[in-house]
């Protein structure tokens, strides 16, 4: 007796075909696009290691952002480049904050049409670099708290949406969430940087801001990218102190992690395909050695296939007009 030939190819003929059965989308609308903000800028500053990325002067944020909603985009975050540093990084709960002017702007300009997240860490406002008050050469965890919390509150009062504690400091999600509550502002969710590794893809990001820590480095706080139980641990204490939404950071090398995270938590994972991940494509791309447009989506759909809900991308303005193309 003969089977007949199985063809599988019948179902990919076509690009009708093939794009009317592609399970996993992307779309403009799940992706966050980050915008740096530069206190000290007058006009945009090119960043040499992020090909085609910019810092932007407070003025004119509202502009970059509304070329990102006009792609689709419903969801920024934000990082600071202060003008003035210290020890503490008080600039970061300025009231007058960089961040804090950019989100004002942002709020009156879009109002609910725009979801603001703000990155909550001190790394880029500090005169040493970490994301926490140092002491004798050591980030202390629970005086760094407090200030995560005064900087939450103020990205709240300012209209942020959501706040994003990024240093890994142990408890930040439930002090922020304690003193968010406290001040009123118990609808303002968290979007917690649960399983953030202590990664080499960070270098192009760290120029921009110019927040490379001065001294040793995070691993003592980040964490190490051999152990997937303990970003489970991680990401289970953040959902109980009250995150609303968990991340994995980076996202390329960590596509096991943000799987096991869709798999055991219901809420919603964030991925955050950062600045060494795009500037690897960039710089590729560049030599032609690949078609830029072609590997970004099929990242995407890989980071989104993996379980991400939400993805920050540096390609985020592009990928509405890539997929006309498709």
């Amino acid at each position: 007796m003969s089977f007949p030939l199985v063809r599988m190819r019948r179902l990919r003929r076509t690009a009708a075909m093939r794009n009317m059965l592609q399970r996993v989308k992307i779309h403009p609308s799940n992706l966050v696009c980050p915008i740096f903000v530069d206190e000290n800028a007058k006009v945009p500053i090119s960043i040499t290691v992020m090909p085609d990325y910019y810092r932007f002067p407070i003025q004119q944020v509202v502009d970059e952002v509304k070329q990102a909603v006009e792609q689709g985009i419903k969801a920024v975050i934000l990082f600071g480049v202060p003008s003035k540093k210290d020890e503490t990084g008080s600039s970061a709960f300025a009231e007058d904050g960089v961040v804090q002017e950019a989100i004002r702007k942002l709020k009156k300009e879009f109002s609910d049409e725009l979801v603001i997240m703000a990155d909550a860490c001190l790394c880029e406002y500090t005169t040493h670099g970490h994301c926490g008050i140092v002491k004798n050469g050591e980030v202390m965890n629970d005086l760094t708290l407090e200030i995560l919390q005064k900087v939450a509150v103020s990205q709240a009062q300012a209209g942020a949406d959501i706040v994003a504690p990024s240093g890994m400091m142990d408890g930040q999600v439930r002090f922020i969430r304690e003193a968010l509550d406290d001040a009123g502002f118990d609808e303002v969710a968290i979007m917690a940087y649960s399983a953030k590794y202590a990664s080499s893809f960070y270098g192009p990001f760290r120029e921009a801001t110019e927040c490379a820590p001065k001294f040793g480095s995070r691993k003592s706080y980040q964490m190490g990218y051999g152990n997937p139980n303990e970003a489970l641990r991680e990401m289970e204490i953040d959902v109980n102190e009250g995150a609303d939404m968990i991340m994995v950071k980076p996202a390329l090398a960590y596509l096991d992690i943000m799987y096991l995270a869709k798999s055991k938590f219901n809420v919603p994972v964030a991925a955050y395909s950062v600045s060494g991940e795009y500037a690897m494509v960039k710089a590729a791309a560049k030599n032609g050695w690949i078609d830029e447009k072609a590997v970004v989506l099929e990242l995407l759909t890989a980071i989104k296939r993996a379980g991400s809900d939400l993805i920050i991308t540096y390609f985020a303005k592009d990928v509405k007009s890539w997929l006309s193309q498709i």
